[in-house]
């Protein structure tokens, strides 16, 4: 069961120390945990990823009682499942402000900085938690980390985008498909020393759409799930 205590989180796990089915087990349990604070006739955003999809089964098993839920999704992908689920999707603006947006993290560190974009979808998962009067994350436990680590995604326009890149300093492009909204994805390599500085760093380098890092006060809540349960540490986002 989950609890509502807010708890100090216990020293970071890595990835060698878990198998994937327990690492499945973990993210299932955060997901079905968030799925809980959806009720009918909310907008909700939801985010993109191998822990969103256990928060879309999740929802999909409520369909039935969420016919007046309207959801918004940050990639293409997230939006046709949701709709084989038998959920509402629609584009955000035809939705508006959200009640609560729920996405998963590649990194969350103790300040409750965090770094997403593995799917290459940080730039609408970005907009959309920013829309949102409530944001959620979910991730298993080895997602929490002492201190936050290359890579950091970056979406870059394909213009110039040899210009972009030498501009950022050790940056390379990703070898995947586009982003949801046709723009290259690129890898920052280099240190996170300071978070916030880099945050500005990358957005103020032209070329670049968007960065993958989120601070602390774009976060309402992380709901983490490990061995010990689950548990929820507030973000730093203020109740609105």
């Amino acid at each position: 069961m989950a609890s509502d205590r807010a708890s100090e989180a216990p020293a970071p796990l890595s990835r060698e120390d878990l198998d994937p089915a327990t690492i499945a087990r973990f993210k299932d349990a955060a997901a079905r945990a968030a799925a809980e604070l959806i009720q009918d006739g909310m907008r909700v955003g939801l985010g993109t990823g191998s822990t969103v999809a256990h928060l879309l089964s999740a929802l999909g098993e409520r369909a039935g009682e969420l016919t007046r839920a309207r959801f918004v999704a940050t990639s293409p992908a997230t939006a046709a499942v949701a709709r084989e689920l038998g959920l509402t999707v629609e584009e955000l603006d035809e939705v508006g402000e959200l009640d609560i947006g729920i996405d998963g993290a590649d990194q969350v560190d103790p300040a409750g900085w965090l770094v997403k974009g593995g799917g290459g979808a940080h730039t609408r998962e970005k907009i959309v938690a920013a829309s949102a009067r409530r944001f959620v994350v979910i991730v298993s436990a080895e997602k929490e980390v002492a201190r936050l680590g290359p890579p950091v995604p970056v979406e870059v326009l394909r213009f110039g985008v040899q210009r972009t890149l030498s501009a950022l300093g050790d940056t390379r492009l990703r070898d995947v498909g586009a982003s949801p909204d046709g723009n290259l994805i690129a890898d920052y390599a280099g240190p996170v020393t300071d978070a916030r500085a880099l945050a500005d760093r990358l957005s103020a380098t032209p070329g670049v759409v968007e960065h993958g890092l989120f601070p602390p006060e774009m976060v309402s809540e992380i709901i983490v799930a490990g061995a010990d349960g689950v548990r929820r540490r507030a973000g730093g986002k203020p109740p609105s």
